[in-house]
C-alpha cells in the first residue's frame, strides 16, 4: 500500500519534491550545526588564552549560527506540515475515501476533560494530527494527545516544580450505536482504588452513589474496572458480545486501552510511545517503510469500527 511503485504519478511528484526539500534543508542544518559549534570552540580559544579578538570573533560566529538555524525553523517546519497534507492525506485516501487529516487541530481540551478517562486535569495539554472519516454509519476521529499536570512542592531550595504525563498517545471518538443518557468508563485495574471516588466526584448528581459495575464476564472483570451513572444502562452498553470485543481488541493492543460511554459516544483512549505521522529531516523520504508505521496505526485504530460492531445500529439508532 506506501510502496513507491505503486504510487500514482502525481504522488510520486510530490515525493520527490518533499524529498528534495529534506535534503536542502538537512544540509542547511548541518552546516548551521557547524557554524556553532566551530564559533563556540572560537570563543572557548579566544577568552581561555586572553585573546579577545578571536573570543569576540567565535561569539559572533555562534550568534550567527543561532540565528541561521532559527530562520530556517520555519521553512523545517512547513516541509513537515507538506508532508502531513500532501503525503500522508493521500494515504488515508488508499484506506477510505472519507479520511481526511487536519495537522492543526485536534482533540479540545475540553473533550479531554469530558471524556472522563483521566483522574487528572491537565496542566500543558497539546492535540494535532485530527484525523476523521465515516465508516458506514459510523462517524469517527481520533488525535494524537499528549497531556502533563504539574506538581509544585515547597523544598529548603524555595519552591520546585514537578511535571507527570497523564496521557500520550491517541484518543479516538465514534458515534456509538445505541442510545444512551448516562456516563459509564471501562478502566483498567491499574488505574488505582481511587477510581471510584473520582468518578462520583466527576459526573453530576452522584454524591453517595456506588458507581462500580459489577459485570458476568469473568475475563473482562479481570483485566477492567467499571463504573456509571446508571448500573442498568452500563450493562445494556456492556453486553457480553461488547464485552468480548473489548477484550479481544485490548489483546491486539500493546497498551492496554481505556474507553468511556458518553452522550451517545464513545472514547477509546490508545496509549503509545511514538509520534506519528512525522516527516523525517535525516532519513530518506524514498523508501517503502515511509509510511508504513502511520498506516498500520490507522487501520488498527479502523479496526475498531468492525470489532465493536458499530455500524449495527439498535433500536432505530441511524
Amino acid at each position: 500500500m506506501t510502496a513507491i511503485v505503486s504510487l500514482d504519478p502525481a504522488t510520486k511528484e510530490v515525493l520527490k519534491t518533499l524529498e528534495a526539500t529534506r535534503i536542502a534543508l538537512r544540509r542547511k542544518m548541518i552546516a548551521h550545526i557547524i557554524i556553532c559549534s566551530a564559533g563556540a570552540l572560537i570563543a572557548l580559544f579566544g577568552f581561555t588564552s586572553t585573546h579577545l579578538p578571536i573570543g569576540i570573533i567565535g561569539i559572533i560566529c555562534l550568534i550567527t549560527g543561532f540565528v541561521l538555524m532559527a530562520m530556517n525553523s520555519t521553512a523545517v517546519d512547513q516541509y513537515r506540515l507538506d508532508f502531513k497534507e500532501k503525503l500522508i492525506a493521500q494515504a488515508l485516501k488508499s484506506i477510505d475515501q472519507s479520511l481526511k487529516i487536519d495537522p492543526k487541530r485536534g482533540l479540545p481540551e475540553n473533550g479531554f476533560i469530558k471524556s472522563l478517562l483521566f483522574s487528572r486535569r491537565p496542566d500543558k495539554y497539546h492535540s494535532e494530527d485530527l484525523v476523521e472519516g465515516n465508516a458506514g454509519k459510523t462517524k469517527f476521529s481520533f488525535s494524537e494527545v499528549k497531556a502533563h499536570y504539574k506538581e509544585v512542592t515547597n523544598t529548603k531550595k524555595g519552591r520546585q516544580e514537578t511535571w507527570h504525563e497523564i496521557f500520550s498517545g491517541v484518543i479516538f471518538q465514534a458515534d456509538f450505536n445505541k442510545h444512551f443518557k448516562g456516563a459509564t468508563v471501562v478502566q483498567t485495574r491499574t488505574f488505582g482504588s481511587s477510581i471510584s471516588d473520582w468518578f462520583v466526584s466527576n459526573v453530576p448528581l452522584l454524591s453517595g452513589y456506588d458507581s462500580r459495575v459489577k459485570l458476568e464476564s469473568p475475563e473482562f472483570e479481570k483485566t477492567f474496572t467499571t463504573h456509571s451513572s446508571d448500573q442498568i444502562e452500563a450493562r445494556y452498553i456492556l453486553t457480553p458480545l461488547m464485552m468480548e470485543s473489548i477484550c479481544a481488541f485490548n489483546d491486539r493492543c500493546k497498551y492496554s486501552i481505556s474507553l468511556s460511554f458518553i452522550e451517545n459516544m464513545v472514547n477509546i483512549a490508545f496509549p503509545l510511545s511514538k509520534n506519528y505521522f512525522e516527516a523525517s529531516l535525516f532519513k530518506s523520504l524514498l523508501n517503502d517503510d515511509l509510511m508504513r508505521d502511520d498506516i498500520d496505526l490507522v487501520l488498527h485504530i479502523y479496526q475498531v469500527i468492525d470489532t465493536l460492531d458499530l455500524n449495527t445500529r439498535i433500536w432505530g439508532k441511524n
